[in-house]
């Protein structure tokens, strides 16, 4: 009797557990997708919540698979990616057919904070400038 009812409380117990931590982790799963939705978003709903908790820019790259050009922008901003968080937009997907209209000659294209910075490729002086003065800038703010 005591060992049937043990099990049957284990059973029970395991099988609460079981619940909460399910719906724990589909809170945690739909909570993530949301920040890395948000991270390769274009809109400031977006670029907000992806540069709240870091207030580190924004820097977007507007792109396409393949660009070797792409590419290479990303390893010549290699030693600055502890600065900016970076969000790529595929101009191909259907959901970003107006950067395909604006972009589709010109990629790579950078917007840094969801300004126009620079396209073809990355103008090393440009990008610090423009980098340096966000972060002087967010430095005021805090």
């Amino acid at each position: 009797m005591i060992t049937t009812t043990s099990t049957t409380l284990h059973r029970t117990i395991s099988a609460g557990f079981l619940q909460h931590y399910s719906a724990l982790t589909m809170v945690v799963c739909v909570l993530s997708r949301t920040l890395q939705l948000a991270r390769h978003s274009c809109s400031p709903l977006g670029r907000l919540l992806c540069s709240a908790s870091t207030n580190k820019p924004v820097l977007t790259l507007f792109t396409k698979k393949p660009c070797p050009l792409c590419d290479e922008a990303k390893e010549v901003l290699e030693p600055y990616k502890r600065r900016f968080i970076l969000q790529e937009v595929d101009i191909t997907l259907p959901e970003n057919s107006a950067w395909y209209d604006e972009y589709k000659y010109d990629i790579p294209v950078f917007h840094l904070n969801g300004k126009f910075l620079m396209k073809h490729q990355v103008d090393i002086q440009k990008f610090e400038d423009q980098l340096l003065k966000l972060e002087l800038q967010n430095d005021g703010k805090q």
